[in-house]
C-alpha cells in the first residue's frame, strides 16, 4: 500500500492542478463536495442532548470513500485542503473522520490560490482543523435544520404537500413580498418642472432647471401651479448669479468582493448570481494554458474580505507603468479597509497574476470565461490606478425672483476610469451624461429662448432585479457570499417568486405563505433577527460566543411558536382567507383556499355551495375572478380521435384535453410554443445563448427546450440542473430517478458519465 501523504481537496478539477506542483511527492484525491450530512428523511438532530447532528454517509459516497482510503495507505500524513471556507472546513473534518487511523496525523490546508506559488505556500505552513469554524458550519446547519424540518411539515398541513421554509430563503421572500405590497399601495403623486433654454454669446446652447424661489425650495405641484410661475417669468431678464467650479477626484473601488462581483456580471455581462459563481470557479480551480498544464487564475472566489497581498499591488502598479504609463499608476501600493465584522480569511477576489492579461490568455477560455475574468482582471488593476480628475460647473441664473440650476461636467484626467467603471458609474458617466456648459461670468445676460414646462408623477418602488436583490441581502447582513446564488436559486425553484423582464415578483403562493409564516414566526423571519444570526455565527467563528448558547437561545422561544402555529396556524385547505368578496351565486363570502393544483376563490358556504374560480390580481393587488372559458369556445379538434377538445386545468396550469376522456387521453397545450418556468440552466448550443425552460409536449409530457425555438431546437427529457460536473467541467448536469439508485444527478457528457447524489450546499 501507499505511504506517500495525501492531498485531498473537494473537487476532481483541482486534482490535476495540484499534481501538477507537486509532483509525485504526494498522493491527491477529491471528496467530489460533501461526504457526510443530515439524514434526508429525518431531522437528525438530537435537542435533548445539546442539538447534536446526527451525520451520515451521504448514498452514493461509499465508492468516493473507498477511493479515499486506498489513496490513503498507509500514509501518516493527511493533508486535507478542501476549499478555506466553513463548508470546507466540514468536508475537512468529515474527511478525517473516515481516514482516522492510529499514528495518522491530519493537517490543514488553505488554497487561497491554486498557482505554484499559493499551493507550495498552503502546504508549507499547514495548520490545524479549525474546531471553531467546523462549529460555526454545524451551527448554520443545525438551524437550518431546525426551521426547514419543523415548519415545512407545517405548510404541508395547513397549505399544500411539498412546501418548504428556510430560514434564510424565506427571509428572502418576504423582501420580495414587502417590496410588491409597497407597490401596490403606491398612490402617485402629480408634480411639474420646467426648464429655461438658454445661450450665451459663445455656444454652445444650455438648459437650465428651475430649483428655487427668492432663495427657497421650490415644488410645482400641478398645471395651475406651472402656469402661474411662467407668467410671474413672463418677460424678465435671465442674468448669471453664481459660477461655482470645482474639480473633484473619484478614487477607484476595491477589488471584487463575491457580492459586488455577482451585481457587476449581472449587470454588466448578464449573468445569473449563480452562473458567476459557476464559472469563477472554474477559473479558480485551473485553466490549461500554453503549457498545456493547469493553472489557477483567480484567486478564491468566496470573500467578502477587500484585503489583497502587497507583492499583488506590486505587480499591478509594474504593469501599469508599462503598459499605461508612470501618469495613470498609484504612486505607491493601494490597500483598502474592510467593513466592521467583515470575515478576513481570504484576499479579495483578484487575477493570480496580473502578467496573465485578457487578451494574452484569451485563446484559453471560454467566451463566459473570458468576459468573467476580463470584469476581475480591469477591476483589480484599477483599483491600484491614479484617480480620476473631473471638472464639475455648476451655474445659478437668475430669472425675476427664480433660481435656475445648469450643470455641466468633463473629465480631465481619467485615471483608473480609463480602464474600469462599476455598471453603476457607467450610468452616470461624467462625458456621457452630462451637459457642456459655456464660458460664464456672474452678471451675463443670457439670451433666453423659452421654457418647457413638463408633467411627471412619483415613482413606486423599483422591484428586484438579481443585482438590487444581491445588495439588498448584503446591505441587510442576510446570508453569506457563497449563499447568495443558492437564495436567489431556491426562491424560484420552489415557486415562490417568478422573475418577469429581470425583475423578481412574488407569486400568488408565495404571498400566501409568506403571510402565514411571518405572521406565525414573527421573529424568525425578520430582517434584523437573521442578520444577527449571522453575525452570531461569525461570532462563533471568531471563538467569542459557544454555538450550543446560540442554538438555545433560538430553540426556546421558537418552539413556543412552533406549538402555537401547530394550532393558530390558518389552514388554507379548509376554511381558507377571508377576501372581503361576496359569492356571485349565494352572497357568502369569497376565500382564498390553496388545492392541488394552487390557489383558488371557494365560497365560504361550501359544500352547500360550490362555486369556484381561478383568480387573478390586478396591479394594485386586487383580486379579479377569471371566469372559465366556454368549451363551445374553442375552435380545435382532438389530433387523435377527432372530437372537440375542451380547456382542464391541472398542476401546470390550463390545458387543452379531449372531450372524449377516459376512452382517449390526447391532450395538448393551452397556447402553442409557451414554456414554462425557466430552470436557469444555458442553452449548451453553441452561439446560441437561450436558456433551457420547461415544456409540455402535445401528449402532456414534460421536457426541457430551449427558449429560443425555433430558431434552436435544443431538448431533453431530463431536468436540467445549474450545477457543473466536477469532473469535466460540463456547463449543468441532469436529474435522473431510478428504482435502484434513488433520485442522483448526472452528466450527460457520454464521454465522462459522472453522477452524484450530493446535493448543493444549502443556504437554508
Amino acid at each position: 500500500m501507499s505511504s506517500k501523504p495525501l492531498v485531498v481537496v473537494e473537487s476532481p478539477t483541482k486534482v490535476k492542478t495540484i499534481k501538477k506542483y507537486l509532483g509525485k511527492v504526494f498522493n491527491v484525491a477529491a471528496t467530489v463536495g460533501h461526504i457526510k450530512d443530515l439524514p434526508s428523511k429525518e431531522m437528525g438532530i438530537d435537542i435533548d442532548k445539546g442539538f447534536k447532528p446526527k451525520y451520515r454517509v451521504i448514498p452514493g459516497k461509499q465508492k468516493v470513500i473507498a477511493s479515499l482510503k486506498k489513496e490513503a495507505g498507509d500514509a501518516e500524513d493527511i493533508y486535507l485542503a478542501p476549499d478555506p471556507d466553513r463548508e470546507g472546513e466540514a468536508i475537512a473534518w468529515h474527511t478525517a473522520e473516515i481516514l482516522k487511523k492510529k499514528g495518522r496525523r491530519f493537517h490543514r490546508v488553505l488554497f487561497h490560490e491554486l498557482t505554484e506559488t499559493g499551493i507550495r505556500e498552503a502546504m508549507d505552513t499547514p495548520e490545524p482543523l479549525n474546531d471553531n469554524k467546523y462549529d460555526a458550519q454545524k451551527a448554520r446547519r443545525i438551524l437550518d435544520r431546525l426551521v426547514g424540518y419543523q415548519i415545512s411539515p407545517l405548510l404541508w398541513r395547513k397549505v399544500k404537500n411539498g412546501l418548504s421554509a428556510g430560514r434564510v430563503q424565506s427571509v428572502a421572500v418576504r423582501i420580495i413580498c414587502e417590496r410588491e405590497k409597497a407597490i401596490q399601495a403606491f398612490e402617485p403623486e402629480e408634480y411639474w418642472t420646467i426648464t429655461a433654454r438658454l445661450a450665451a454669446q459663445a455656444p454652445p446652447p444650455f438648459t437650465g432647471k428651475l430649483a428655487k424661489k427668492n432663495g427657497k425650495k421650490l415644488t410645482i405641484p400641478d398645471e395651475a401651479a406651472s402656469n402661474a410661475i411662467l407668467a410671474e417669468l413672463s418677460g424678465k431678464k435671465a442674468i448669471v448669479e453664481k459660477v461655482l467650479k470645482k474639480t473633484t477626484r473619484r478614487n477607484p473601488v476595491p477589488p471584487f468582493t463575491t457580492s459586488k462581483l455577482q451585481q457587476d456580471a449581472i449587470r454588466k455581462l448578464r449573468f445569473s448570481a449563480k452562473k458567476t459563481m459557476m464559472v469563477a470557479q472554474q477559473l479558480y480551480e485551473g485553466i490549461e494554458l500554453a503549457s498545456g498544464e493547469p493553472t489557477g487564475m483567480i484567486t478564491y472566489m468566496r470573500t467578502d474580505s477587500t484585503r489583497i497581498a502587497a507583492e499583488a499591488a506590486e505587480e499591478a502598479l509594474s504593469l501599469i507603468r508599462e503598459d499605461l504609463g508612470a501618469d495613470y499608476a498609484a504612486p505607491k501600493p493601494r490597500f483598502f479597509k474592510n467593513r466592521k465584522k467583515v470575515q478576513d480569511a481570504h484576499e479579495a477576489i483578484r487575477p493570480t497574476s496580473v502578467r496573465h492579461t485578457p487578451e494574452s490568455i484569451k485563446a484559453f477560455l471560454t467566451a463566459d470565461q473570458l468576459a468573467l475574468y476580463t470584469l476581475i482582471w480591469k477591476r483589480f488593476v484599477a483599483s491600484q490606478m491614479q484617480p480620476a480628475l473631473i471638472d464639475n460647473n455648476t451655474v445659478t441664473i437668475r430669472i425675476g425672483d427664480y433660481q435656475f440650476k445648469a450643470s455641466g461636467s468633463a473629465i480631465k484626467f481619467p485615471g483608473f476610469m480609463a480602464l474600469y467603471l462599476t455598471a453603476e458609474e457607467e450610468k452616470g458617466r461624467p462625458d456621457q451624461a452630462r451637459t457642456m456648459l459655456p464660458d460664464l461670468a456672474e452678471g451675463d445676460e443670457l439670451a433666453l429662448d423659452g421654457f418647457d414646462p413638463k408633467q411627471h408623477f412619483t415613482q413606486p418602488p423599483p422591484r428586484f432585479s438579481e443585482a438590487s436583490l444581491v445588495k439588498e441581502l448584503e446591505e441587510n447582513g442576510i446570508g453569506r457570499p457563497s449563499t447568495y446564488a443558492t437564495i436567489l436559486s431556491t426562491i424560484q425553484e420552489k415557486g415562490y417568486v417568478e422573475k418577469i423582464k429581470g425583475y423578481f415578483r412574488p407569486s400568488e403562493l408565495g404571498l400566501i405563505v409568506n403571510d402565514l409564516v411571518v405572521k406565525s414566526f414573527p421573529d424568525i423571519f425578520n430582517v434584523e433577527f437573521t442578520a444577527k444570526m449571522e453575525d452570531d455565527l461569525d461570532r462563533v467563528e471568531a471563538a467569542e460566543i459557544d454555538a450550543k448558547m446560540i442554538l438555545k437561545d433560538f430553540y426556546a422561544p421558537f418552539s413556543t411558536e412552533l406549538d402555537a402555529a401547530a394550532e393558530g396556524m390558518l389552514s388554507m385547505k379548509g376554511v381558507g382567507s377571508a377576501t372581503g368578496l361576496s359569492c356571485p351565486k349565494c352572497g357568502s363570502e369569497l376565500h382564498i383556499k390553496v388545492g392541488k393544483n394552487g390557489p383558488f376563490l371557494a365560497c365560504s358556504s361550501y359544500p352547500e355551495c360550490n362555486f369556484s374560480r381561478d383568480y387573478t390580481r390586478d396591479e394594485k393587488g386586487n383580486i379579479q375572478i377569471i371566469e372559465p372559458v366556454s368549451s363551445d369556445a374553442i375552435d380545435k379538434t382532438c389530433e387523435k380521435c377527432g372530437k372537440p377538445m375542451v380547456i382542464k386545468r391541472g398542476r401546470y396550469g390550463t390545458f387543452l384535453a379531449c372531450s372524449g376522456y377516459p376512452d382517449c387521453k390526447f391532450t395538448q397545450s393551452a397556447s402553442a410554443d409557451v414554456g414554462g418556468q425557466s430552470t436557469g440552466v444555458t442553452c449548451p448550443e453553441p452561439g446560441c445563448g437561450g436558456e433551457l425552460v420547461e415544456r409540455r409536449s402535445k401528449r402532456g409530457k414534460i421536457f426541457y427546450g430551449c427558449s429560443r425555438f425555433p430558431e434552436c431546437k435544443y431538448a431533453i427529457w431530463d431536468k436540467p440542473v445549474n450545477r457543473p460536473c466536477p469532473q469535466c467541467n460540463a456547463g449543468f448536469m441532469v436529474e435522473k430517478t431510478t428504482k435502484k439508485d434513488g433520485t442522483f444527478l448526472k452528466c450527460l457528457n457520454p464521454a465522462c458519465g459522472f453522477k452524484t447524489t450530493d446535493p448543493d450546499p444549502e443556504d437554508a
